[in-house]
């Protein structure tokens, strides 16, 4: 449907679709388990706090909102994995001269040096689950997924505006 109509449900392209949706799900779940075993569990860390270092690591300063907003997870999860990651001291609050009552994070030193070992996992990782696409395909998917996430973000934006998802 180039024009942007929906398929007719039990048709092929429907077919296709559903079967997409169900693919995405899989894929949704089953990343927990590598990254848990080949990322998180080596570092001493949940998966939770795992994608807070990632985030912050990223895209830099960052409020508790704009994470729940970049993982898409509660803020009840978000604010868990802050508080351990604080007590840990891999993050600490950054002044916003912006906005004084915005309380964005950062990593410490003790973050970042965290963040820094855990890349030879996160690379092995990577190399498993996607190393064996080429470098063209990893693009191409790159881009793909860039586009789902959009259109995820864009679902749920439209159902709550509470959990805006950014990426």
């Amino acid at each position: 449907m180039a024009n942007g109509a929906k398929p007719e449900p039990g048709s092929d392209e429907a077919e296709v679709r559903l079967g997409l949706l169900i693919r995405l799900l899989k894929l949704g779940s089953f990343i927990n388990t590598p990254m848990k075993e080949g990322v998180s569990d080596p570092a001493g860390v949940g998966t939770t706090e795992l994608r807070v270092v990632m985030a912050l690591a990223g895209e830099g300063a960052l409020a508790g909102h704009d994470l729940v907003g970049i993982m898409g997870m509660p803020p009840m999860n978000v604010s868990r994995a802050l508080a351990s990651l604080r007590e840990r001291g891999w993050i600490e609050y950054a002044p916003d001269p912006e906005n004084r009552r915005r309380r964005p994070m950062v990593l410490t030193e003790a973050g970042h040096e965290a963040y820094t070992k855990m890349q030879g996992n996160l690379s092995a990782v990577a190399d498993a689950l996607v190393g064996g696409l080429g470098p063209r395909r990893q693009q191409q998917f790159a881009a793909i997924a860039d586009e789902l996430i959009d259109a995820m973000a864009d679902w749920i934006s439209s159902r709550h505006e509470d959990m805006k998802i950014k990426r």
